[in-house]
C-alpha cells in the first residue's frame, strides 16, 4: 500500500483559537511600538478576548465574525499609533511661493515681521511684508490662491473683484510693493500705515465672490 501524505488542515478548537488570539497580540511589535498608549489599547482588547465564555457548542457571543473583527480594528488602531493619522497637505509647492519668492510662513508671522520692521524704522521692509500678509491671509482664507507666477497686481485685481469696497485700495497696495521689491524705492511710514490698515480691513471682511485662483 502506498502511504498518502496530505498537509494537515489547521482546525483548533475554540479555546486553541482563542489562546492563538491572545499569543498574537502579546507580541513584541504590539507591546513596544508605543509603549503608554498601545499597551492600554492591547491590554483591554485582551481582557475582552479573556472575558469571552465559550459554550459546549464552541460558540462565542457574537460568533467568530465578531472576534474577527476585533482583531481587524486593533490592527488599524497599532497602525494608527506607531505611523500617526494620515495628514492632509493642504499646502501646495504654491502655497509655499509669494510673489517670485519661496515662503511658508503664516499669515500671522509675515504680519508680526512687518509690524518689527516698522519698529525698527525700514519702512521699505514693512511695506513689503504687510502686502504679503494680505495675500497669505487671503490665500489661507482660501479666498484667493495664489501660484508661483503671481505678480502683486495680479493679485490686487482679483483681490479687489473678490473685495470691491477696497479695490482702489488694494491696487495702490500693489503699486507700493512693486515700488519698494522692485524699482529699489524707499518705502515711507504713511506707505506702511496705509497697507496695515489694509490688511487689518480685509482680514475683517467678508469677500463677495467664490474663492478665485490667481
Amino acid at each position: 500500500m502506498t502511504a498518502l501524505w496530505a498537509v494537515p488542515v489547521v482546525d483548533p478548537d475554540v479555546p486553541e483559537a482563542r489562546q492563538w488570539i491572545l499569543d498574537e497580540l502579546a507580541k513584541p511589535e504590539y507591546q513596544q511600538a508605543k509603549p503608554n498608549l498601545l499597551d492600554q489599547i492591547a491590554q483591554g482588547f485582551l481582557d475582552w478576548i479573556s472575558s469571552l465564555q465559550f459554550d459546549g457548542d464552541g460558540g462565542v457571543p457574537g460568533g467568530w465574525m465578531a472576534v474577527l473583527v476585533a482583531v481587524a480594528i486593533v490592527a488599524l488602531v497599532v497602525a494608527f499609533v506607531v505611523f500617526g493619522v494620515p495628514r492632509l497637505n493642504r499646502r501646495s509647492a504654491a502655497s509655499a511661493t509669494l510673489f517670485g519668492e519661496e515662503d511658508d510662513r503664516t499669515a500671522a508671522l509675515i504680519r508680526k515681521a512687518a509690524e518689527r520692521a516698522a519698529n525698527e524704522g525700514d519702512y521699505t521692509l514693512a511695506v513689503a511684508e504687510m502686502f504679503r500678509a494680505i495675500a497669505r491671509g487671503l490665500a489661507e482664507r482660501t479666498v484667493l490662491t495664489v501660484s508661483p507666477g503671481t505678480t502683486a497686481r495680479d493679485f490686487g485685481r482679483r483681490a479687489g473683484a473678490a473685495f470691491p469696497a477696497f479695490r482702489s485700495r488694494l491696487g495702490e497696495a500693489a503699486a507700493a510693493f512693486d515700488s519698494v521689491r522692485y524699482l529699489d524705492e524707499t518705502g515711507t511710514r504713511a506707505q506702511y500705515d496705509s497697507i496695515a490698515a489694509l490688511e487689518s480691513d480685509v482680514r475683517a471682511a467678508k469677500p463677495t465672490l467664490e474663492p478665485v485662483s490667481i
